[in-house]
């Protein structure tokens, strides 16, 4: 089996992911999202594989969710995902996906269903 991880090293959850795909033998690529985020339609495909909205995916504790007014309901999914693509770091972490489907690694075995 192989995986894509959009990783920060500087997270737990997702440093605890990353240890779970190597104690399953999971042979994984990982992307440093916060230096080369996903593309937009990558993105979009993530959201849809989830099942889930752009405002789900988003970390609403970051400063720069509060700085942007990201907490605005008027806005748009187009323009709530614009605000990822330019501010990688408001995409929740970590994010696995498998040909068994996309996790989200929160909490890290999450991805035990897809691994």
């Amino acid at each position: 089996m192989s995986a894509k991880i959009y990783h920060n090293t500087r997270c737990s959850k997702s440093r605890a992911t990353v240890a779970i795909l190597e104690q399953n033998d999971v042979d994984f690529e990982v992307v440093n999202y916060l230096v080369e985020p996903p593309s937009e339609i990558e993105l979009k495909d993530i959201l849809k594989d989830l099942g889930i909205s752009a405002r789900e995916l988003m970390r609403k504790g970051e400063t720069k969710y509060k700085e942007l007014g990201l907490s605005d309901k008027s806005l748009s999914e187009k323009e709530l995902i614009s605000a990822m693509l330019e501010f990688p770091i408001l995409i929740e972490r970590p994010i696995v996906r498998t040909e068994k489907g996309v996790a989200i690694g929160r909490p890290p075995e999450n991805i035990n269903a897809i691994i």
